[in-house]
């Protein structure tokens, strides 16, 4: 295997892979959440909190429509690095090639779904009637540029399992930067072009996601790469399609699981009036980047885990669950020290509205409470997956939402003494209690035996 363009993490200090790793994947996680979270600003700012509320109303949607393509992305990177650390390169290749087949045609299925289906879907969300306009034309416009997304990240994914994580991160930044610009001269209608509001945010978005699929599409042809782009080498392989789909399939449902649930739960905030929904908007999107350290760990600890069960090494997963949680503990408890203590300062970059300002800051109190354990549940999941667990996972995430979060929701909003906090007091809850079962499960150490390629345990020295 070409050293340059894969990385072998089965050796070496594990604290030192897990910074290094998840370091580009951190920065590229806050790049991608910016995308969204610059749309909020400009629209929340200049259009006003009508559009703000659309746009956090469509995000579940989208990941509704994103989950299965995201399942096989997920098994690819599993597969990849289990194969990066067993050294077998001609099953890389042919898995990297059966990816992109299935997710090319996965993403136009994706889109020509969402188009079809979107108003329909914001009205059964019972999304209020003076933002269903705004919210169905941001939809419509993000569908169309969905393909350029699911291209980057599967190449993204590919990477990461050869633990590359820098490469994507370069294209990454061009696309964010380019969105930063484009945003107010689409939205507010700056020198030839038109003013396109809430349009404008979408259509932005999606060319920016396009130019970083580009990026990445060029630069494997480009170089002498490990996983270089070639129409004719697309074959299907029924057998790796089997194990993507065995890996894939759970992460997906749980995938598609979380966000019917979010759109069940935006639902019953939608209830609360369009203030509540665009606080419940701008809030969200700091909850993005308060678990950004620990989503990023959670994925260097996949491929980390992933490459030692490759390479037989198991006495390995013991220090990347450790370190993986220490990091994720110290990075996470900053965060939620900043949130809580002025969480009007940090909402006031997305309005100025004095309703949504104090519901919003009760909703950073009261779930800024469950942002460390829910960053833990992110280290222990990577674990499982990187195992090719995912079946566990999606129990463990479909019971926490639908048996605890939906349901209590329900129940503690119907209270007019906690109205909307009801809500956020349930999310709270399901996220410590998601963090119970999944630490309760991997002391069982059932998870280790789940890997889909067999190499006797060595045995690693301290």
């Amino acid at each position: 295997m070409n050293k340059q363009h894969s990385n072998d993490l089965t050796s070496g200090s594990v604290l030192k892979h897990l910074i290094t790793f998840s370091i580009p994947l951190l920065l590229g996680n806050l790049l991608q959440a910016l995308y969204n979270t610059v749309d909020s600003i400009w629209v929340g700012r200049f259009i006003g909190a009508k559009a703000l509320g659309a746009v956090s109303v469509s995000f579940p949607i989208i990941m509704i429509l994103v989950s299965l393509v995201l399942g096989i992305t997920m098994a690819t990177t599993v597969l990849v690095s289990q194969y990066a650390g067993a050294k077998n390169q001609q099953m890389i290749s042919k898995t990297i090639n059966n990816s992109l087949l299935l997710l090319g045609g996965g993403a136009i299925i994706v889109t020509l779904v969402g188009l079809a289906f979107s108003e329909k879907i914001l009205i059964l969300m019972n999304t209020p009637k003076d933002i269903l306009d705004y919210a169905t034309d941001y939809l419509n416009i993000f569908f169309i540029g969905l393909i350029f997304m699911f291209g980057y990240n599967v190449i993204s994914s590919i990477l990461r399992g050869l633990g590359d994580s820098k490469t994507p991160l370069k294209f990454l930044i061009i696309s964010t930067v380019t969105n930063l610009i484009l945003d107010p001269i689409f939205i507010l209608g700056i020198g030839p072009f038109p003013q396109m509001g809430i349009q404008g945010a979408a259509l932005a978005t999606m060319l920016s996601q396009s130019l970083s699929f580009f990026l990445a599409l060029r630069h494997l042809n480009k170089t002498n790469h490990v996983i270089s782009f070639k129409l004719k080498d697309l074959k299907y392989d029924a057998e790796l399609t089997a194990k993507i789909f065995k890996i894939g399939l759970p992460s997906g449902i749980q995938q598609i699981v979380v966000s019917l649930g979010m759109v069940v739960m935006t639902g019953i905030i939608n209830t609360f009036g369009s203030e509540t929904v665009a606080a419940f908007g701008a809030a969200s999107r700091l909850d993005q980047f308060a678990f950004m350290p620990a989503m990023s760990l959670g994925l260097a600890v996949s491929t980390l885990a992933g490459q030692s069960i490759g390479a037989g090494k198991n006495d390995r997963l013991k220090e990347v669950y450790k370190w993986g949680s220490i990091a994720a503990i110290l990075v996470t408890g900053v965060t939620t020290i900043f949130v809580m203590a002025a969480p009007t300062f940090v909402l006031k970059l997305f309005t100025t509205d004095i309703q949504v300002l104090e519901t919003g800051s009760r909703y950073l109190r009261i779930v800024g409470i469950s942002y460390v354990p829910f960053a833990l549940s992110f280290v222990i999941n990577g674990m499982l997956r990187g195992a090719g667990d995912t079946v566990s996972t999606m129990i463990f995430s479909i019971a926490s939402l639908w048996l605890i979060r939906v349901p209590l929701a329900k129940f503690l909003s119907s209270y007019d003494s906690l109205g909307s906090n009801g809500i956020w007091i349930a999310m709270a809850v399901s996220s410590i209690l998601s963090l119970v079962m999944s630490q309760v499960y991997y002391s069982t150490g059932r998870w280790k035996n789940k890997s889909l390629i067999k190499k006797p345990a060595l045995q690693e020295t301290a």
